[in-house]
């Protein structure tokens, strides 16, 4: 028999997971993580139609290149994801177009001068990139196995499996707030240039968020398994007395 204030705290506990997962979720799926802000235009424009189709075919159906595709991110007002870089198509309308980084592009190495590999591979931006998009997949596989956990725990009318709940909860929330860090601080060492403006989009504010939910989650569950189990001890005891 679960007392009410456990069973209050499980309940509390699933949805702030349940929000966490849907917030990080978003997250990943989407580009809004980083707002690139273009350079002021130019006073004597040139042939600004023509450059941009050039700028827009290179981006779309190029070569991978950091370099180049954060110039033109840069320049047309792009916006950067885990999975996905967009920019702002002027011609003949207003207009988002957005690529895919493909699993290859995203273990490809970083260099310490992007986009010149004569320059050296650059470790400490390589394994950033790779964690910013590993780590938020292992926080929704963890969320995922606690889930099975947590089934376990009802189908077994036990409260005792939700101390594994708890500690999957704590350990998916960790990774989500790696994912936010190993984010910025790639971003902050690939634009060393104080030129660079951008602003943060909300895509990496849910990211942030899902964070400390998934850490409230994992107290509530790990209270609600260590209180049920004291009070369960101390039961015991009195019926042994």
């Amino acid at each position: 028999m679960v007392d009410n204030r456990y069973a209050t705290a499980l309940v509390i506990g699933s949805v702030l997971s349940l929000l966490a997962t849907v917030y990080l979720s978003v997250a990943v799926g989407t580009q809004h993580w980083y707002q690139y802000r273009g350079y002021p235009p130019d006073p004597q424009p040139h042939n600004s139609a023509a450059n941009t189709s050039d700028l827009v075919k290179e981006f779309l159906h190029g070569d991978f290149d950091e370099k180049s595709y954060s110039d033109t991110m840069l320049r047309l007002n792009g916006t950067l994801g885990l999975w996905w870089r967009c920019i702002m198509v002027p011609y003949p309308k207003m207009a988002s177009r957005c690529v895919s980084f493909t699993l290859p592009q995203q273990f490809a190495s970083k260099y310490k001068q992007p986009g010149n590999e004569s320059s050296g591979e650059d470790l400490l931006r390589t394994y950033m990139w790779r964690c910013q998009f590993l780590l938020p997949l292992v926080a929704l596989a963890l969320v995922f196995l606690s889930s099975l956990v947590g089934v376990c725990a009802c189908l077994c009318r036990s409260v005792t499996p939700t101390l594994g709940v708890g500690v999957l909860h704590l350990l998916a929330g960790l990774c989500s707030l790696g994912t936010v860090c190993c984010f910025l601080a790639g971003l902050d060492l690939l634009h060393r240039d104080p030129a660079v403006d951008g602003a943060f989009g909300w895509s990496l504010y849910l990211a942030l968020i899902s964070s400390p939910l998934q850490m409230m989650a994992a107290a509530l569950f790990l209270w609600a398994a260590r209180s049920h189990r004291k009070s369960y001890t101390r039961m015991t005891a009195y019926r042994v007395a």
